[in-house]
């Protein structure tokens, strides 16, 4: 008897993703037979990743766009459908982190973090939700959120609060969404190896250190809980956030 892949004829739009947690969860999406939508504003970054998918994996179609524009939002969405038929699956993980002393934090630094993290995430959870209130099996949402949505991280005060909003955003949506089959949850990675905290020369002591677990996650291990929390497994959970984080919000030592 054969077995099908978990994602078995499944579509799913994930956003950032030209690099890091997107990029590694649109591959393990693809790795699982669902055929994928990548997003991401770095033109270079989104094609690249979406070809090495398509080669690799499965089948994946680059969208260069700002996911935090609602116009481009619903053209992901169109996209999904005008080829797909539906959209089974949106994974908000766009987001920026602009770190700065709360005295005085710039309103143009204000307002982009919460352009990408909020409104790109209301905005595509709105679209694809209405899509998928057309279908009869419904879908699944996904936001990424933060261990900083959790507990406090100096200079991070804009960052953390618009990541607490955005799982405040996923209980609200249980009321609005359930009636149609809808589940939505979200991830709340804590430190994690990608590209960019790997700037850091000292990213790998710091959090080893102070993780109770011994070591920062890879994005392999927020991949696993993101396919988990999207796929059929899952469907009665919603309004919910998986914190993967080694255990740092349970005793949250300082990295400084």
């Amino acid at each position: 008897m054969e077995i099908k892949p978990l994602f078995f004829n499944k579509t799913a739009i994930v956003t950032g993703a030209g690099q890091g947690i997107g990029l590694k969860i649109c591959e393990m999406l693809a790795g699982e037979g669902a055929r994928v939508i990548l997003n991401d504003v770095d033109e270079a970054l989104c094609k690249a990743a979406a070809a090495s998918i398509q080669n690799k994996y499965g089948t994946c179609m680059a969208m260069v766009g700002d996911s935090s524009d609602p116009v481009f939002i619903q053209t992901m969405v169109d996209t999904c459908t005008t080829h797909w038929g539906v959209v089974d699956i949106a994974i908000a993980n766009a987001g920026i982190t602009l770190f700065g002393e709360f005295a005085s934090y710039p309103v143009a630094d204000f307002d982009r973090v919460m352009e990408v993290n909020l409104r790109g995430t209301f905005y595509l959870a709105q679209a694809a939700s209405n899509q998928m209130k057309k279908q009869e099996h419904g879908g699944s949402l996904l936001f990424t959120s933060s261990v900083t949505g959790h507990q406090a991280h100096k200079n991070l005060a804009a960052y953390g609060m618009s990541k607490a909003a955005i799982e405040m955003l996923a209980k609200n949506l249980v009321e609005e969404l359930s009636a149609s089959r809808i589940n939505v949850n979200t991830i709340a990675p804590g430190a994690t190896l990608t590209e960019r905290t790997l700037l850091d020369p000292a990213y790998i002591e710091t959090w080893s250190r102070i993780t109770p677990m011994g070591r920062p996650a890879t994005v392999e291990d927020i991949g696993h809980a993101a396919l988990f929390l999207v796929s059929d497994k899952a469907r009665h959970i919603t309004g919910q956030s998986l914190i993967i984080d080694g255990g740092w919000t349970a005793v949250s030592p300082t990295p400084y």
